[in-house]
């Protein structure tokens, strides 16, 4: 038999390892990103176009690169940060395989100018699928501009398994803002298809996160700390009553790198005990600082995943320190056992007087007499009864039951109204078939109601409008407003107004109508945070997933009192459904118990 075992050559294995590291666009940004970090860069600016499928461009002002150096780094395994196997035990770096730039020009177009602060002269490399096209001089601005086009111009299979353009866009801006919280103290700018995204100067951390994440933010956090010989902790936790549905501003560091880390989070959520509603979740923006040489940050290709070699203390220190700073600023309900409630009287006011209490006395009181009781000859009040009494009482008792004759006739009369509708466990809606009974889940049910009525808004563009008599105005987050300019047809067609007013804020004007119960600015938060978290892997048209936030949007609040017009109500509202017996992302809706199944638990 000959020999079948043969060396790859370096394109395919190149795009191996590329499969790796550049899974999406925003695996490339992520590790321009931290290069530009690394080289020590003070500005870094972000350009994407296209979600990032035609263009990736970083720029900054960092130390730049020589000729010699240039050529190296889109070599495999090349770096400048380890010198020796012990080097992995002491990374304080983002990047150190040498994989990145290799990796990401064996599936794109890439365009790089770098030049040293001590040269006139920089270096221009042009680099398609690992194929050097140009290396020569050229005059650039000190650091590094890298452009990355045409992202799997060379698998285009690879490029048919991306996501929209609204999806990518979102895992590009999780990673510039993973970048940025990690490092305030540098200027970052982000532009998508000539739209400014970002602008965050360099600044203290709370302004960072209050920058990143909007102006609401600074109300909400609470500062966490701890500074022990084995870990350092700082950051910022959200209060309670700002725990939300969807597990979105979340962040966790360690020594400056963002992690994945269920250990370490759900340290975190068990820290706020019963302070959290049930099914919602804080956000919190922590970092924590140890020893290199306690963690394993080589585990995996991104390096989101890292190894402590002391967990169980790590745990105790965060739990610990959460606990602490829930309680030092008051979050957690406290008992004041010495103060002293009798004289916890407010201050007097200028000019005002004390008056003393007045009693006032009846001196007719009797305790002994009733109050029905007056005064006279106890005889007085017995009444003796006499002919004409005992007809008035006839005449009381037939009218009675005339009346109660006539009540019966008109019960008769009455058409059936159908079977009752209970409410269980405030989650569900029971009631009996002809076969036996049935329960409906609330919350599912309403989703699939608002959900088949936006659409067909959508689709018909019939939706109306109820205009707010006094427009109200909402500050929304920079990553949230291409989002939302996204959407916005869609959401004008089922009945939003909304206008932009610059620099993230939009007023509120008009919302759809069947929906004035809700606060205006609730809702609209409540939608952004549905289109900004909604599944990646719903497989639904990009307008069915804007009817489908609208309908999340609208339910938020059914955990309420529920009559029983209103069940019945729901009910034959989701039998009117085109689809009544699935929730819009494929839950059941409805749960059917037969007799025969009834009657055998009693037997």
């Amino acid at each position: 038999m000959s020999d079948i075992i043969a060396l790859l050559p370096d394109a395919v294995a190149n795009q191996i390892a590329a499969g790796e590291v550049v899974q999406r666009p925003a695996s490339a940004v992520k590790e321009m990103l931290e290069n530009a970090v690394d080289a020590g860069a003070t500005d870094i600016r972000l350009v994407i176009k296209d979600a990032g499928k035609t263009l990736i461009q970083v720029i900054d002002n960092g130390c730049g690169m020589s000729r010699t150096d240039a050529s190296l780094s889109f070599e495999r395994h090349a770096t400048s940060k380890i010198k020796d196997a012990d080097d992995l035990f002491r990374i304080h770096t983002k990047g150190f395989r040498g994989e990145a730039l290799a990796s990401i020009a064996a599936v794109a177009q890439v365009e790089l100018k770098t030049r040293l602060h001590d040269q006139e002269i920089g270096t221009h490399i042009k680099i398609a699928g690992s194929e050097i096209e140009v290396t020569t001089d050229c005059q650039t601005q000190p650091g590094t501009s890298l452009a990355v086009k045409n992202l799997y111009f060379n698998v285009p299979a690879r490029r048919n398994f991306l996501k929209s353009d609204p999806v990518e866009t979102r895992h590009i801006i999780d990673e510039f803002q993973r970048v940025a919280l990690t490092h305030p103290d540098i200027t970052f700018t982000m532009h998508h298809n000539g739209n400014e995204v970002f602008n965050l100067p360099a600044a203290v951390l709370r302004q960072r996160v209050v920058n990143v994440m909007g102006n609401k933010f600074n109300q909400r956090l609470v500062p966490a700390e701890e500074y022990t010989d084995i870990l350092q902790i700082s950051g910022f936790i959200t209060k309670p009553e700002f725990a939300r549905k969807s597990r979105g501003e979340q962040f966790l560091f360690v020594n400056k790198r963002f992690i994945k880390s269920p250990f370490l989070h759900n340290a975190i959520i068990r820290a706020y005990g019963e302070l959290l509603a049930p099914g919602t979740h804080p956000a919190y923006f922590i970092y924590l600082e140890m020893d290199p040489s306690e963690i394993d940050v080589n585990i995996h290709p991104t390096k989101t995943e890292i190894k402590f070699q002391d967990e169980k203390t790590i745990y105790a220190l965060l739990h610990s320190s959460i606990r602490q700073a829930l309680g030092k600023f008051n979050v957690t309900p406290t008992l004041d056992f010495e103060q002293e409630t009798s004289f916890s009287t407010p201050p007097l006011q200028p000019g005002q007087i004390v008056k003393p209490p007045t009693i006032r006395v009846n001196p007719d009181y009797n305790p002994f007499r009733t109050e029905k009781e007056k005064p006279g000859n106890l005889a007085s009040r017995f009444k003796q009864p006499n002919a004409s009494d005992w007809k008035e009482l006839y005449q009381i008792v037939e009218s009675s039951e005339a009346k109660q004759a006539e009540i019966r006739v008109e019960e008769e009369r009455k058409p059936s109204e159908g079977p009752g509708v209970l409410l269980m466990h405030g989650e569900y809606a029971v009631t009996q078939i002809a076969s036996g009974m049935v329960m409906i889940h609330l919350k599912r049910a309403l989703e699939r109601i608002e959900f088949e009525k936006h659409r067909a808004h959508l689709q018909t563009g019939t939706g109306t409008s109820q205009r707010l008599l006094f427009p109200q105005t909402i500050g929304v987050p920079a990553a949230q407003v291409s989002i939302l300019e996204e959407r916005m047809e869609d959401l004008t067609a089922m009945g939003f107004e909304l206008n932009s007013l610059g620099g993230g804020s939009f007023s509120i004007n008009g919302i759809p109508s069947g929906l004035e119960s809700e606060q205006p600015r609730g809702l609209v938060e409540e939608l952004l945070e549905q289109l900004t978290h909604l599944p990646t892997d719903l497989d639904m048209p990009a307008q069915d997933r804007a009817a489908l936030a609208v309908a999340r949007s609208a339910v938020r609040q059914w955990r309420r009192p529920w009559k029983t017009a209103e069940l019945k109500h729901l009910v034959d509202e989701l039998f009117a459904c085109e689809q009544p017996y699935y929730s819009p992302t494929g839950k059941a809706t409805i749960a059917t118990f037969s007799h025969e199944e009834i009657t055998d638990k009693f037997d």
